[in-house]
């Protein structure tokens, strides 16, 4: 009976304690979980609900459609298209490797190239990854049909920039590229993978372009690939910036000049609007939109004829004979000559131990200033030029604004060169010899120019003004109002005697309208044309003047022609450039500048029958 009842007292005392290390090892078992989940929603408990909220919804950025570009009458230039540009979201991989080598194979693209993109994608958790841009039909295709392989990879449609006239005006509006890391540290509303505005219009006027990005909250399923959207905020596309060029006189200019290398400018001499500009060879813009290859660069920056540089204002070339109204209202206004002094020309000059060659090789004989300009005598000028000296002249070219930038709202323009002593002591620590100033008074020597600045050099000695040549009219917002207007601004005014004006104008009209004169294959009927032809050597030749033909190419002279129009009452100035020339000003850049200036008169007067048949 003592021993039951000793047991019956030990029960619960065992039972005690087996409750109790049964507690203990509950205990050390689940302390862990505990403290794990407490871990989580209580330390991290704000970051895991994110996390799992985008797991579920996020948030994508839609890309605001880029302004597009019209010409002064409203035809597209630039404009933007819908694109297919495949993205990826690492996190929703699961297998990331895999995902990427299947990725790789669909798309025909290297493996170790999307590793690198998903490297610097930066540490935002669900970033998308640009993978491609503008996807074909059958990689679209490829990818959405082999969607359970490619968890996370999405395709998304975005604005791509497209130029439909192609090479046509890529020196003026240039091109978009990829943002690169100085512009994202620069301005940080951009993101990897966003389109910007690298050259030209494009990079000058990217404020007005860009357009505001909207946004999507989405509802995605396990794969990344979306359901549903939640809610939006709108994009608001680019300004639409309306140019001066004209489309039409821009076809007809690149026409003029054909597959020669070279430059054709026109402007509205009376406020320096750009009508048309061409610089040949071109490139096409769309290869940078979509992404230039590899090999389409290497091509573009090896080719020895530079296709991406603008010779509008980027060329440097000896204006030869162009030069020599400028050299000719300096004597008249500085009195070294008048109207009435002659010179006689036996087809060169003597001049120290070196003979200077006319271009006519019997010589003109006997010529005032006004024959000499007409028939471009170069010994009239020689002789000029050792009255004048080399500083004076460098003063009234400035005048005309070479030597200077034009101010255009362009990158990288050249400005030339126009020589004076200072100038030489500077440059090469020499003095400068007489024998140099010769060479300039024709136009050669160390005398440059581009042929912008000889299209407002044209136009300046046609209306007396200088203007900021702009190829900008105004920047429309979306809904057609006028936010900006680019106004004319006057930089200078030629202040010559009336008589040199009229002495200097006279002659540039008999350069086309005489049949002595070098530019008269430029005449057009019923439009007077004044114009001035040169013909620049590119390396200098000896006393004999060889043959344009028997020259290897570049060593052929460059031919020029500037011009403006109607004589009488000035609207349109004209400067053509053309390398390496089979001949002279005015038999190759006159016939093309009167191309030009035949299409803008007839486009003037179907415009006016129109409006006026409208009204």
């Amino acid at each position: 009976m003592a021993w039951a009842s000793l047991k019956q007292r030990e029960a619960p005392n065992l039972l005690r304690r087996r409750v109790g290390w049964s507690f203990m090892l509950f205990t050390l078992l689940f302390a862990p979980i505990v403290a794990r989940l407490w871990y989580l929603q209580v330390l991290r408990g704000e970051e895991m609900r994110l996390l799992a909220e985008n797991n579920r919804v996020r948030l994508h950025r839609v890309q605001a459609t880029r302004g597009t570009v019209v010409d002064r009458y409203g035809r597209v230039v630039i404009d933007s298209r819908p694109s297919f540009d495949a993205v990826f979201v690492p996190e929703d991989a699961g297998d990331l490797s895999l995902t990427i080598e299947n990725l790789a194979s669909v798309l025909g693209v290297s493996s170790a190239e999307l590793r690198h993109l998903v490297e610097r994608r930066g540490t935002r958790p669900f970033q998308e990854v640009l993978v491609k841009r503008d996807l074909s039909f059958e990689e679209v295709a490829a990818i959405e049909t082999h969607q359970w392989d490619l968890p996370g990879v999405s395709l998304q449609i975005t604005p791509r920039r497209s130029y439909p006239h192609g090479p046509l005006l890529a020196h003026l509006t240039g091109y978009v590229g990829e943002v690169g890391p100085e512009e994202l540290q620069r301005d940080s509303s951009y993101r990897m993978g966003d389109m910007v505005g690298k050259i030209g219009l494009e990079r000058a006027w990217e404020s007005f372009l860009r357009g505001t990005d909207g946004g999507q909250q989405v509802e995605v399923d396990s794969l990344g690939r979306r359901l549903k959207v939640l809610r939006e905020v709108a994009e608001v596309p680019g300004h639409t910036v309306r140019l001066t060029i004209d489309l039409d006189l821009q076809q007809a200019a690149h026409r003029a000049l054909g597959e020669r290398d070279g430059s054709v400018v026109a402007i509205d001499a009376r406020n320096g609007e750009i009508l048309a500009m061409v610089s040949h060879p071109s490139f096409d813009p769309n290869w940078f939109a979509r992404g230039i290859r590899p090999q389409e660069w290497r091509a573009l920056v090896s080719d020895r004829s530079r296709p991406l540089m603008n010779r509008a204002i980027q060329g440097v070339y000896p204006p030869g004979s162009t030069f020599k109204f400028i050299v000719a209202a300096a004597a008249l206004e500085e009195g070294v000559i008048n109207p009435f002094t002659t010179v006689f020309c036996p087809g060169g000059l003597s001049f120290g131990n070196r003979y200077f060659r006319c271009w006519r090789k019997g010589g003109h004989g006997r010529v005032n200033v006004h024959e000499a300009l007409v028939q471009s005598c170069d010994t009239f000028f020689y002789q000029v030029a050792q009255r004048l000296g080399v500083d004076v002249i460098a003063v009234y070219a400035r005048k005309f604004g070479l030597g200077l930038p034009t101010g255009i709202a362009l990158e990288h323009e050249r400005s030339g060169t126009i020589p004076d002593t200072a100038w030489k002591q500077r440059r090469f620590r020499q003095p400068w010899y007489a024998g140099e100033t010769l060479s300039v008074a024709i136009g050669q020597g160390y005398v440059t120019a581009t042929p912008l600045q000889m299209a407002n050099a044209i136009a300046m000695m046609a209306t007396g003004r200088r203007f900021r040549p702009r190829f900008v009219l105004q920047v429309e917002s979306p809904e057609g109002d006028v936010v900006q207007r680019e106004d004319a601004e006057e930089i200078a005014r030629l202040e010559l005697r009336p008589t040199t004006l009229k002495q200097i104008r006279d002659a540039l009209h008999d350069v086309v309208a005489t049949e002595r004169g070098t530019g008269k294959k430029a005449r057009l009927r019923g439009v007077a044309v004044a114009g001035k032809t040169g013909t620049s050597q590119v390396v200098k030749l000896g006393k004999e003047r060889s043959k344009t033909t028997r020259l290897p190419r570049h060593h052929r002279d460059h031919a020029w022609f500037v011009a403006y129009a109607p004589a009488d009452d000035p609207e349109i100035a004209v400067a053509a450039i053309v390398e390496h020339a089979d001949g002279g000003g005015g038999q190759v850049a006159a016939p093309l500048v009167r191309e030009l200036l035949q299409e803008y008169f007839a486009l003037k007067e179907e415009r006016e029958k129109r409006s006026y048949a409208q009204n």
